[in-house]
């Protein structure tokens, strides 16, 4: 089974792309199953479900930080793909930590950027673009070449990927992405997170309300100087 994972900022147009990436792989006879993973409301799974008749599946993270429950996640949910047959699965995870990458090895990651937000939102989104194989920039039919080259050039900027340029209402370049799905190698355990998770134990975690330095213990950063550690 091969497991693509696609992440993006919200309302990037990542279900919009996966649709039409389902659309295709149906074609060649090619069995996806589909999980979405987001914090507090979803329902492309069902979306999915209803329209194309593959299985597909939720989790929310709730409590759990959005990208640390994708990690956790990941392994029961490749299992799943395997369990009930599925040629590939395809992994949609909200990713909202900007510093966390949502991608595996032995995985295809994709990001999805939306071209109307922003020339320099590829250098605000950290690991979730550099750590991807392909990024893949929507609704370039609403901007101006001028801006598509700029925006094009700050992608290259902060990341070494293949860039994909896109109007996946219409089904424009997707055809791109299936022949890389084509090309690349099915999934094989054990496999670990690309790129070094951000530091991140302290007090806030375990949901101390407080806010001040002196409150907390664990990983700290104040204003004036670098993070320090506080406690045993």
């Amino acid at each position: 089974m091969k497991v693509v994972i696609c992440a993006g900022p919200p309302t990037s147009g990542k279900t919009t792309v996966i649709k039409q990436v389902i659309s295709r792989l149906q074609k060649k006879n090619i069995n996806p199953c589909y999980l979405k993973i987001d914090v507090l409301f979803a329902d492309e799974d069902l979306i999915i479900s209803q329209e194309f008749r593959i299985p597909a599946r939720k989790v929310y993270s709730q409590d759990l930080c959005p990208d640390h429950c994708n990690v956790i996640v990941l392994g029961d949910a490749i299992q799943w793909g395997e369990d009930i047959g599925s040629d590939i699965i395809i992994i949609e995870t909200a990713g909202l930590c900007l510093r966390c990458s949502p991608y595996i090895e032995n995985s295809l990651g994709i990001v999805v950027l939306e071209a109307t937000s922003g020339m320099n939102l590829p250098r605000k989104i950290g690991p979730m673009l550099s750590l991807a194989d392909v990024a893949v920039v929507t609704k370039i039919d609403l901007i101006s070449q001028a801006e598509r080259e700029v925006f094009r050039a700050n992608i290259m900027e902060a990341a070494s990927v293949s860039i994909i340029e896109t109007d996946a209402l219409h089904g424009i370049n997707i055809d791109h992405i299936i022949r890389i799905i084509d090309r690349m190698d099915s999934y094989s355990a054990p496999s670990l997170l690309r790129g070094n998770p951000p530091v991140g134990t302290c007090t806030i975690c375990v949901g101390k309300k407080e806010i001040g330095k002196e409150a907390h213990f664990g990983v700290l950063r104040p204003l004036e100087s670098d993070i320090f550690y506080r406690g045993e």
